[in-house]
């Protein structure tokens, strides 16, 4: 636990001392079907984990509980919980220890630094249990390792079919450490403490997790290593072999916004699957605009309705800068009674907004993208009837509003749609690259499915969270980074299974390296505003857990090579025990499976070193994609094994080309390296910062 007392500090068994802050917030079915397409997998083979892989693999979930009455957490056909599992079901509000099964072996929950900062829960907003009442750990932990159920969909029977975590044979082991923010509305957001999340990390890696998945990050300016929780938790996670996965947040597409920012474990980027909700707009001119929606309400009779733009119906003071964005209590009834109101995204949350088209009378809301998150379009279970529209539809909407006294339109009913194309596309909420703590690490590290994802859902929350809104659902329909990191730690599982020998590092790296940069049809992925996505979107690229199983050649890290790290990036002593040198290797030295330099003037030499996981004898030949006025060589350019665990080392000479004045100056430059054998291709992004 961290500790304020300069005594504690002094000891050599505490690693660092920090405020314990409530700075951390969770980074808030078709997506497993979806990766298999990605690997060019048909229907019957996109279940990742096989028939029994994963089953005595434990993922540790740190989170806000579990709901374990659901479905997805059933026990039917699993063999004994694992013999080496050391952990604990613990009892509480609507949670007893017979909550647990053979499926969900263990729950914890840690308050101690929440209740210091906000005095003793209220029981109104929160169990003191495992059990979830936000909804959020619930969703991530069954698309981790939630069972097959067949027959699900969310409110209104969209997304119908079989929901499946992607290693629904594994073991959940809850850790709750995520709390409702006291406030107006506390079941909106959740908070998580460093001191609460590391006392979970600790008993997790004690309990015998072999993944823990941690869709929480930091809000604000990133902290340096030796002061994030889950930056320390994690290395002494990784040091007794657990993977660790973390959410990359939700602050796109912005640069420099991504967090969890530390080389030892895996940040997850988010991005779309090949599924839509149509739900068709006609508008009083005759043309047809496609918005999308979960929504199941529907506007009675089949006629058009007035509509009416938001910053024209305002209540008088309103802010002209948020005058379209329809925020709380900002609309006049008698200009938005009985009519479609437009709302643009902004400020205040999404279903938020039709609430207040509901509270002032109105008809049906759509919901349009302002241009950062261009055609980008999560979809809500709104509160009455609604849409969303892109940010090219919501402007032919508006144009359509300019040239008549008297607009009207119509939405038409809402259908599942799905193969759409181009798929995946990278979430623009996403937070983008560079890494602000240490430029020298590539982060994120891959994208995976974040975009409308359906997961389980807690019967104590409603599908909006909103206060007013009874409704029940089991599940629901979520978008973040939370939703696309439970698909990294899934694959986590399956290669843990697979290779129980393999380090973190290594899992880590079969991972990044076997992600792919193209979409579907094969076509670079792209951004949601249209523009081509690249390593500071995506990282190495968007996972493909089936790839992942064989490698070919990994990237491993030890955990001094982590410590050694931290001595070079900001002299951070993350263990007393091991004293820095007083020249440390440079950070990008660290064995990485992605190459970043930051401001590169003249030239610099790297060394690599890859470990044969493959065949006993392989041999490799490098392909590079050199950045644009960078040469980038690689020495040898061959590599031969001869048994399989043997490693080769190799250099790379990186040189800025041209007269400095001539160089493209302070823009980020990609490009790649690539050991190939004819069967594996074990690709690693660069990234080039010139001087």
């Amino acid at each position: 636990m961290p500790s304020s007392s300069p005594s504690r500090a002094a000891r050599t068994e505490v690693v660092s001392t920090f405020p314990s802050e409530g700075r951390r917030s969770p980074h808030t079915t078709r997506s497993w079907e979806f990766l298999g397409f990605e690997e060019g997998l048909d229907s019957s083979e996109w279940l990742p984990s096989g028939a029994n892989a994963g089953e005595n693999v434990i993922v540790g979930m740190l989170d806000s509980g579990i709901w374990p009455e659901s479905k997805s957490f059933g026990d039917e056909g699993l063999g004994p919980v694992p013999a080496r599992w050391k952990g604990t079901c613990q009892g509480g509000d609507s949670f007893s220890p017979s909550s647990c099964n053979r499926k969900v072996i263990g729950a914890r929950y840690y308050l101690k630094a929440y209740e210091a900062r906000y005095g003793r829960l209220n029981a109104t907003n929160g169990y003191r249990s495992p059990r979830d009442h936000d909804g959020h750990g619930t969703h991530t932990a069954s698309t981790v390792a939630g069972r097959t159920v067949p027959g699900v969909a969310a409110l209104g029977g969209f997304a119908a079919g079989t929901a499946s975590g992607g290693a629904p044979r594994a073991r959940l082991a809850i850790y709750k450490v995520c709390w409702p923010i006291p406030g107006p509305n506390p079941n909106i957001e959740n908070t998580c403490f460093d001191a609460d999340m590391l006392a979970a990390m600790d008993d997790a890696v004690g309990d015998g997790v072999d993944v823990m998945s941690v869709s929480i990050g930091s809000s604000g300016q990133p902290v340096r290593l030796a002061d994030d929780g889950i930056a320390v938790g994690a290395l002494h996670a990784a040091r007794r072999g657990v993977v660790v996965v973390c959410s990359g947040g939700n602050s796109g597409p912005a640069p420099a916004t991504v967090s969890n920012l530390a080389p030892w474990f895996l940040t997850v980027g988010a991005s779309s699957i090949d599924r839509s909700f149509d739900s068709p707009i006609r508008l009083g001119n005759g043309k047809l605009v496609m918005g999308q929606t979960v929504t199941p309400y529907q506007l009675q009779g089949n006629r058009a309705y007035p509509m009416v733009y938001a910053a024209h119906a305002v209540v008088p003071g309103t802010p002209a800068n948020v005058s379209d964005q329809c925020l709380p209590n900002s609309l006049a009834a008698e200009k938005v009674r009985g009519k479609i109101v437009v709302c643009l995204r902004g400020a205040g949350l999404r279903v938020a907004k039709g609430l207040e088209v509901k509270r002032a009378g109105g008809a049906a809301v759509v919901l349009g993208n302002p241009p950062m998150y261009g055609s980008e379009v999560p979809v809500d279970a709104h509160v009455l009837p609604g849409t969303a529209v892109s940010m090219a539809n919501v402007n032919t909407i508006l144009k359509y509003i300019n040239s008549t006294a008297k607009p009207t339109a119509y939405l038409d009913s809402s259908t599942t749609v799905l193969d759409v194309k181009p798929s995946p596309v990278m979430a623009q909420f996403s937070s983008r690259g560079p890494n602000v703590l240490e430029p020298s690490i590539l982060k994120p590290d891959v994208t995976a499915p974040g975009l409308n994802i359906l997961a389980a859902w807690s019967e104590a929350s409603s599908p909006t969270k909103l206060d007013g809104d009874n409704r029940v659902v089991k599940y629901n329909i979520m978008s973040g980074t939370s939703m696309s990191c439970p698909h990294v730690s899934a694959a986590a599982v399956l290669l843990k299974s697979a290779h129980p020998d393999w380090s973190p590092a290594a899992i880590r790296s079969a991972i990044m390296t076997t992600a792919t940069t193209h979409n579907a049809e094969g076509s670079p992925i792209m951004n949601a505003d249209g523009t081509v996505a690249g390593p500071m979107d995506y990282g190495s690229g968007h996972i493909r857990p089936k790839h992942a199983l064989g490698p070919g050649l990994v990237y491993d890290a030890s955990y001094q090579d982590y410590l050694l790290f931290a001595c070079a990036s900001g002299g951070a002593q993350l263990d007393h025990s091991f004293r820095c040198p007083k020249k440390p290797p440079r950070p990008y030295e660290l064995n990485y499976p992605s190459l970043a330099v930051h401001g590169l003037n003249g030239s610099i030499t790297v060394h690599r070193t890859v470990t044969n996981v493959g065949q006993h004898e392989a041999h490799y030949r490098v392909a590079v994609v050199e950045p644009k006025g960078v040469s980038v060589k690689v020495s040898p350019k061959r590599l031969s094994f001869s048994s399989k665990g043997e490693k080769k080392a190799f250099v790379i000479k990186i040189v800025a080309r041209g007269r400095r004045s001539a160089r493209v100056n302070r823009k980020y430059l990609a490009g790649s390296y690539t050991w190939s054998d004819g069967i594996h291709a074990v690709r690693s992004p660069i990234v080039v910062l010139v001087a």
